[in-house]
């Protein structure tokens, strides 16, 4: 497999986590309404996916370090494959929030596992093309999921959408099992406690701590958006499926494009410079929208801030994963763990307090996002100034 096709099939397994979370957005008042679920419990759903993405990428990443990539992997997906089908059989709201927690947990293994095979495979600023590359992957998912998630509830109810889940899962796995490379063997085998002494020493790392502590926070402002925008647009603002699912995509459209941008970007700046420049860009974007919540502003102004603090995380994430990982080829697969659990940690605290917005106002998704934004910029800012 070339190193191209390489990289598609690793973005393909990094989109098994926005895709779990992106597809049944638009679903989310019909299945308030099916499950006889308050907006808030149906949130919860969202809340335990994203808690599953964070526990699942700490199991896998030391998992992969000790048994070797491949086996972790499939494993993996073909647990996703058989959590997604018995989402849709949940009779109740409880139920639903269960699977959903251990399909995060399955879908954890594809996304972590695929960062440590680009730290495998990559170093320097290669490393942030290819974590730039995924990034504009990854971001066909989120333009994909809310469009094809809104055409389905055309057909089919929101329990049919899970149907999508299964065939994902299936290829993906089918795809690793022919075309993943053989690839290095672990160059040892971790025991739990070492496991736990790797991730005590990358955390006592100030330059990791620093540049997890960027992705947990842009991700923070990305997961207000992310877990509020259905109520806040179709409530609140009265938008259909489809509309909500057409301005999704905008936005991802966005994302893909500052990926790119920063694909060529990294030749020439520094990549600690091009994330202060994406950090700023994120607590502008979340600035426009807390404006835009008081104010009264209307739909245009919140539009934008969306969308700014979507662009942003292409140019974030790419550049502060690379730092954080630049210094730990040898645990590739626990640095990566750390960089996944916390940045959908962070999202699985944020998604019910930019939800408390379930009325339709914008206000808690516009706090929580300029808080998140505005405190990962002042962290960075500080790093950096201290190390000149």
């Amino acid at each position: 497999m070339g190193r191209v096709n390489l990289l598609v099939l690793l973005g393909a397994l990094s989109a098994l986590g926005p895709l779990t979370i992106d597809l049944n957005l638009p679903a989310f008042p019909a299945m308030a309404a099916d499950l006889g679920a308050s907006a808030a419990r149906i949130q919860l759903t969202l809340t335990a996916c994203l808690a599953g993405l964070a526990l699942g990428q700490a199991m896998g990443g030391p998992l992969s370090d000790r048994y070797g990539r491949r086996g972790p992997l499939l494993a993996g997906l073909a647990g996703y494959v058989l959590v997604s089908a018995l989402c849709p059989l949940a009779g109740s709201v409880a139920w639903l929030i269960a699977l959903r927690f251990a399909q995060g947990l399955a879908a954890a293994v594809g996304i972590v596992i695929a960062r440590a095979i680009v730290r495998d495979t990559h170093s320097g600023k290669d490393a942030v093309r290819a974590f730039s590359i995924l990034v504009m992957v990854l971001g066909v998912a989120p333009i994909v999921a809310p469009i094809v998630g809104a055409q389905l509830l055309r057909i089919t109810s929101w329990r049919g959408v899970f149907s999508v889940f299964v065939v994902y899962g299936l290829v993906a796995c089918a795809a690793v099992a022919k075309g993943l490379p053989p690839l290095p063997a672990p160059s040892h085998a971790n025991s739990l406690r070492r496991t736990l002494g790797t991730f005590k020493s990358l955390l006592g790392d100030r330059t990791y701590a620093t540049y997890l502590a960027a992705v947990s926070l842009t991700m923070g402002a990305f997961f207000s958006y992310l877990s509020a925008s259905s109520f806040v647009l179709q409530k609140g603002f009265h938008l259909t499926a489809q509309e909500y699912s057409l301005a999704f995509a905008v936005n991802a459209c966005g994302l893909l494009g500052t990926g790119q941008f920063n694909r060529y970007l990294v030749q020439r700046i520094p990549s600690s410079r091009l994330l202060r420049y994406g950090l700023t860009t994120t607590a502008t974007g979340a600035a426009t929208l807390l404006v835009a919540a008081t104010s009264g502003a209307g739909l245009p102004l919140l539009l934008l801030g969306m969308f700014i603090i979507v662009c942003s995380v292409s140019m974030v994430i790419p550049n502060a994963t690379a730092l954080a990982m630049e210094n730990y080829p040898h645990a590739a697969g626990s640095a990566s763990a750390l960089l996944g659990v916390f940045q959908f940690l962070s999202g699985a605290i944020v998604a019910p307090i930019a939800g408390l917005g379930r009325d339709g106002t914008p206000l808690p998704m516009a706090i929580t996002a300029v808080t998140c934004g505005a405190g990962a910029l002042a962290i960075v800012t500080r790093n950096q100034r201290e190390k000149v």
